[in-house]
């Protein structure tokens, strides 16, 4: 029998640049050339402008909850073993209202609030896979 898995993102030309520095082990982010505006998650136009020169820059890995939830019962086969799970929304400190769906690692439910700041870790999930999750930082 084998053990279940977790979720892989399967990269596509869009995604590409954004799974490549996370195997990396850094954090970039889609920016548009032309207004300078950051873009998660990765599309084919600036939803700012409408510019098609997009690249990825790399960014601080710092930020901020800006949500979160915590998961009691797994959300998949492969998540048995880490409920409860709580899944945070952080605002990147590069520009307002630039978010990012992830784990908190190293916290529990009672240890996590909005507000508070975190800096991204790279969880490695399989040989080929590496999660970006976050964890809690001092400010």
């Amino acid at each position: 029998m084998t053990t279940p898995t977790r979720p892989i993102p399967f990269p596509d030309d869009v995604t590409e640049g954004f799974w490549d520095s996370i195997r990396a082990r850094r954090l970039s982010i889609q920016r548009c050339a032309a207004c300078r505006r950051f873009n998660h998650a990765p599309s084919l136009t600036c939803p700012a402008c409408g510019s098609e020169d997009l690249g990825f820059e790399a960014v601080s890995g710092r930020g901020t909850i800006y949500s979160y939830t915590v998961l009691a019962e797994p959300p998949g086969p492969g998540f048995a073993d880490l409920v409860p799970l709580v899944v945070v929304i952080v605002e990147l400190t590069e520009q307002p209202g630039l978010l990012l769906v992830a784990d908190l690692l190293g916290a529990g439910p009672g240890e996590v609030r909005i507000g508070a700041a975190v800096v991204v870790d790279f969880e490695e999930i399989s040989e080929d896979c590496v999660l970006p999750q976050f964890r809690l930082t001092e400010a």
